[in-house]
């Protein structure tokens, strides 16, 4: 295996897992090593909910992510969503949908086809996720969580040309999939700005991760059941010792998966996100426990994308 290993090296990838655990030296813009997620903010009601139990619990969150996509919602709850995020200086991301997982094909339901199921399937639903996109954008919001590699890639490139803003963040889902240092770099080069790694990865695979990219990473310290349900809070200190800069994304266990999302869930959406805040709460006393020093962003915070009126 020394072939491989050192052929790793000449391309400026580890040759194996950094089992040792080196302090990474990297951050976000303002010098700080960590930024804190709440996901599955399904609508404005559950985002004024995150932000009045932040408030109570002294917890700050930079960023909101939601998974039923811009698609579905209203014009005004996407102002709605917009405004509120813009006056507190903090991210909001919507997925771009639709994805394979609610097409009409079958593959995506198969005993062995939950692989499919957050690729985007043909040429059609390519251009109905980018016009979701740009429908976003369109809003105000400029941040997307995407799934799909060719979305990602194609949608940078609308970036590039002026077609969609500038200032427009793309938030790699962790359902891409891609788990080793070669593959999310190849997403870093595609136009990720944050790349949300599997659920499972040990700290020396975050640290092998970390040495050969530089974007924000994205990894959920608590888990929802379907992403395999783990609940790391005693190890968010070596977390973003190793993997700074990072997003402590706090999921729920023992939860409902309610995408897609409405106004027949509002209540559920609201009563979990106001329980992934007291999470959070729990998982940054155990940050200031162990790990005193480290560094979290304050608000206003420069690389967070803001909406813009």
């Amino acid at each position: 295996m020394r072939e491989t290993r050192e052929f790793l090296r000449s391309l400026g990838l580890p040759g194996e897992d950094l089992a040792d655990l080196p302090t990474s030296t990297k951050r976000f813009p303002d010098g700080a090593q960590y930024r804190v997620e709440i996901p599955s903010v399904e609508g404005p009601e559950a985002l004024e909910a995150v932000y009045a139990e932040a408030d109570k619990r002294g917890v700050v969150v930079h960023r909101v992510s939601q998974g039923s996509g811009g698609m579905l919602l209203t014009r005004g709850e996407l102002a709605a969503m917009a405004g509120f995020a813009r006056e507190r200086s903090v991210e909001v991301s919507l997925f771009a949908r639709p994805v394979a997982g609610w097409d009409t094909g079958a593959a995506s339901v198969a005993s062995g086809g939950g692989v499919f199921a957050a690729q985007v399937r043909g040429t059609e639903q390519l251009v109905h996720a980018l016009e979701d996109i740009r429908r976003t954008a369109d809003a105000g919001i400029r941040s997307v969580l995407v799934a799909d590699l060719g979305v990602l890639t194609v949608a940078e490139r609308m970036r590039a040309a002026g077609q969609l803003p500038e200032d427009f963040a793309f938030k790699v889902s962790v359902q891409m999939g891609l788990a080793n240092p070669a593959s999310i770099r190849l997403a870093e080069q595609a136009g990720a700005t944050t790349y949300n790694v599997p659920t499972d990865l040990s700290l020396a695979q975050l640290a092998a991760i970390r040495a050969a990219v530089d974007l924000p990473l994205d990894l959920y310290v608590e888990a929802p059941d379907d992403l395999g349900g783990f609940v790391r809070h005693f190890e968010i200190a070596e977390i973003v010792r190793v993997a700074a800069p990072v997003y402590l994304k706090f999921g729920l266990r023992n939860a409902p998966n309610i995408y897609p999302s409405g106004t027949h869930l509002t209540s559920t959406a609201v009563a979990l996100s106001r329980e992934r805040v007291r999470r959070a709460e729990i998982g940054l006393e155990l940050l200031a426990r162990y790990a005193p020093d480290a560094v979290g962003s304050a608000l206003p915070a420069e690389g967070l994308a803001v909406p813009v009126a």
